[in-house]
């Protein structure tokens, strides 16, 4: 019966087709300037039901980043978007500035969260970068969008995609350094590459990597995500959470864990916040608070859009990661090699945390700290945020006025010790106040 749960899941989205389309119609009926009704408490209160039913019925597809410009020194700078490398999971994504700068700037690699969530939910993570360097992201595919004659995808190949990434940006650059920057989940697969580099002598090896809520160490500050897969184990995820793609998907019949299954699992962490929201917003509908009912628009059509993770992926991450701790425990391999931390000496490490992370508690991204030992106490850097959970980590307003600008004092200090040929004086374990 639980092989055909996906199924049944697209026949009940299938079946709802004509309910939506009638109450979209009714919506926009009860809102139309030439009806009488629509100024009216009830024809607002039909409009406002209307809208919240089409929109917790609906498939959201995939957002666009929609950064068309940046500011660089007060000058409106255009922003295009540019596939600059490509394999069957993941495009590579360079956001180049029409413009060109009398020094050159280093490039940052944001590396999004391969989780459930396309890498559009770092829209603003990437923004607040543009103005200083040359960013690229990792934009990963939609597995039930990838047919079975493009191969697997494990966490051995993610890491792959990652070297072969680094790879080829450093030997693009001329004149400044490759940077990286891993969200939550890509923190193990990110330093795990740069380990492997390291060991391997790469010439290419990344000048910085900075590890945000990232989950390096999962038996610190365990939260109700961690304790789950303790909990339960592997094979209970292999039963219950890994079905096959439907018909008529490019990737029909790939093994996946769904998104919608992770949707659902983030909407019950915290489901008296998204009801409260979903009432608020229909209390603005009936108000006509349109600015506040668009935020709130703006936020789960990009919260609610969710792609499917390659089920070999996603069940070596809760045995490596989740369940074993292979990583801390010097037990993580690699195409039949061990990931060694301590093999890590020319990379600089930032880690940052925020207070109140309910997904990577405090320690668990800190703890990269620890068994880095090879790379000196002057490379390395650690922030705690306080006040913010773990989308505050790489958005909002604490992450634009004081999270970004420590990882841009971070990188700054390493570029101006490779110009002098010195160790840069960075601060280890600062904290906000």
């Amino acid at each position: 019966m639980n092989r055909f749960s996906y199924h049944m899941y697209e026949m009940a989205h299938a079946a709802l087709v004509p309910a939506r389309a009638t109450t979209d119609a009714t919506r926009l009926f009860f809102k139309s300037l030439v009806n009488p009704l629509a100024y009216t408490p009830f024809g607002r209160n039909i409009a406002a039901s209307a809208e919240l039913f089409e929109r917790l019925t609906r498939r959201y597809g995939k957002p666009s980043f929609g950064l068309d410009t940046t500011s660089i020194n007060g000058v409106t700078v255009d922003i295009k978007e540019e596939v600059v490398w490509e394999k069957p999971f993941c495009r590579l994504l360079h956001f180049s500035r029409a413009t060109k700068l009398a020094k050159p700037q280093p490039s940052l690699l944001i590396v999004a969260p391969l989780s459930g969530h396309y890498a559009t939910l770092l829209r603003g993570t990437v923004e607040a970068f543009l103005p200083h360097y040359e960013v690229y992201i990792a934009d990963w595919a939609d597995a039930r969008m990838v047919p079975l004659t493009a191969g697997s995808f494990d966490l051995d190949d993610y890491i792959d995609y990652l070297i072969e990434i680094y790879e080829l940006l450093g030997k693009d650059i001329k004149g400044a350094g490759l940077h990286t920057l891993g969200v939550c989940q890509p923190s193990v697969p990110l330093i795990a590459a740069v380990a492997r580099m390291e060991a391997e002598g790469h010439p290419h090896v990344p000048a910085s990597m900075t590890l945000m809520g990232g989950p390096i160490d999962t038996r610190r500050s365990p939260t109700a995500v961690n304790a789950l897969a303790q909990e339960r184990g592997t094979e209970w995820f292999q039963r219950n959470c890994i079905f096959s793609v439907p018909f008529p998907y490019p990737g029909f019949g790939r093994k996946v864990y769904p998104g919608f299954l992770q949707l659902s699992g983030f909407m019950a962490m915290n489901m008296d916040r998204h009801m409260n929201a979903h009432v608020n917003m229909f209390n603005h509908l009936v108000k006509g608070d349109g600015d506040s009912a668009e935020k709130h628009r703006d936020f789960y059509d990009e919260y609610m859009a969710v792609m499917d993770l390659s089920a070999d992926y996603y069940m070596q991450t809760i045995e490596n990661v989740f369940v074993r701790h292979s990583l801390p425990k010097g037990e993580m391999m690699h195409r039949g090699k061990r990931v060694d931390l301590t093999a890590i000496h020319r990379t600089g490490l930032m880690t940052v945390e925020g207070e109140k992370d309910d997904i990577s508690g405090v320690g668990q991204t800190y703890a990269a700290q620890e068994l880095c030992v090879n790379i000196p106490a002057s490379r390395k850097v650690h922030y705690l945020q306080n006040g913010v959970g773990h989308y505050g980590v790489f958005n909002g307003s604490r992450y634009r006025s004081e999270i970004a600008p420590r990882i841009r004092d971070f990188i700054s200090n390493l570029e101006q010790d490779a110009a002098r040929g010195g160790k840069p004086q960075l601060r280890l374990a600062a904290s906000a106040e």
